[in-house]
C-alpha cells in the first residue's frame, strides 16, 4: 500500500500520514505543494520523528492501493495540477487511478467529487470516523497518532503560550484573545494574513513541544483531528480552551477518546 500526502509541510495530515506509513511499513509518497520544497518536508519529518524512512518524492507508482488520510489530499492535488511539474502530475494521476482508500472529511464537499471524477480510481473504499462525522460514509476508521516514533520534547521554554495560526481562520480567532497572553508564540506560515507585531513562529519548528509552557486552543471552526492538543496530553502540557463550541468535532472526540493504536484502526480494513 502507498500513502499519499499532498498537503503543506507541518500540516497535521503530513504527520498522520508518516505515522501510519511507519507503523504499517509502507511507503509515504509526498507530492510537494507548489509553495514549498522537498527539504521543507524532510525537515518537518526529522523535527518531529526519530527517523525519516520510506519517504519518496520522485517515485514510480506501483499497482498497490493508495491510502489518503483525508479527502482533501485528493482535492489539493486536483487544484494544483497546473502548478505541478510533469513528473508530479504523472505520479498523482497514476497513483489515484489505482484502488483508493479515502478517509472521509468535509473540507471540499463539491471539489472532492470533481477530483474523483477526474482521477477516476479503479475502486474506492471509503473510511470514516463516525464519532466525528455521524453522517459520513464508509468503514469505521480512526486516524491515530504514532507516538512510538516521536522525538520527546526537550525543555527549552522560550515563551509561555503557544497558539496555532496556520491558516487565516485560525489566525483571526487568535487575534480575539491574544491581548490576554502577551508572552506568546504563534505557530504559522509566512503568509500575508499574519500580523508582524505578534511573535510569529514559522514552521517547521524543531522541538516544538519543548519551547512553550501552555497551549491555547482558539479554533472556533470545525476541527476534524487536532494533533497538538493530543501531543500536549501525551507529554503532560496544559491546554487552555478559549472556545465555546456548540457542536461536536474532532477536538472534543479525541479529548474524550484518549489514545488509540494504529494497528487497531486498520487491521480489519486492509
Amino acid at each position: 500500500m502507498n500513502i499519499v500526502c499532498t498537503s503543506k509541510p507541518c500540516d497535521g495530515l503530513l504527520y498522520y500520514s508518516y505515522g501510519h506509513a511507519s507503523k504499517l511499513n509502507c511507503d509515504l509518497i509526498i507530492i510537494v505543494h507548489p509553495n514549498f520544497t522537498e527539504d521543507d518536508y524532510i525537515k518537518a519529518i526529522n523535527d518531529k520523528f526519530i527517523h525519516c524512512n520510506n519517504v519518496y518524492f520522485d517515485y514510480q507508482p506501483n499497482d498497490e492501493p493508495t491510502l489518503i488520510m483525508g479527502r482533501s489530499m485528493l482535492t489539493i492535488a486536483y487544484l494544483n495540477l497546473a502548478k505541478y511539474s510533469l513528473d508530479q502530475r504523472f505520479t498523482v494521476e497514476l497513483l489515484f487511478k489505482n484502488k483508493l482508500l479515502s478517509v472521509y472529511s468535509e473540507n471540499h464537499p463539491t471539489l472532492y467529487n470533481e477530483a474523483l471524477e477526474y482521477f477516476d480510481p479503479k475502486a474506492i473504499v471509503d473510511l470514516c470516523d463516525f464519532d466525528i462525522y455521524p453522517n459520513g460514509v464508509g468503514l469505521q476508521f480512526i486516524k491515530a497518532i504514532n507516538f512510538d516514533i516521536f522525538k520527546a520534547p526537550i525543555d527549552d521554554i522560550q515563551f509561555k503560550y503557544l497558539f496555532m495560526g496556520t491558516n487565516k481562520a485560525y489566525y483571526e480567532s487568535i487575534k480575539k484573545v491574544i491581548h490576554l497572553y502577551p508572552d506568546h508564540g504563534i505557530l504559522t506560515y509566512n503568509e500575508d494574513y499574519i500580523d508582524h507585531n505578534l511573535n510569529n513562529i514559522f514552521v517547521p519548528v524543531k522541538n516544538l513541544l519543548g519551547i512553550f509552557d501552555k497551549y491555547v486552543y482558539t479554533k472556533d471552526t470545525f476541527d476534524p483531528a487536532p494533533q497538538i492538543p493530543q501531543e500536549c496530553l501525551y507529554y503532560g502540557k496544559e491546554v487552555i480552551y478559549t472556545t465555546n463550541k456548540d457542536f461536536r468535532d474532532g477536538e472534543s472526540v479525541y479529548r474524550e477518546r484518549g489514545f488509540v493504536d494504529i494497528s487497531d484502526t486498520i487491521k480489519d480494513i486492509i
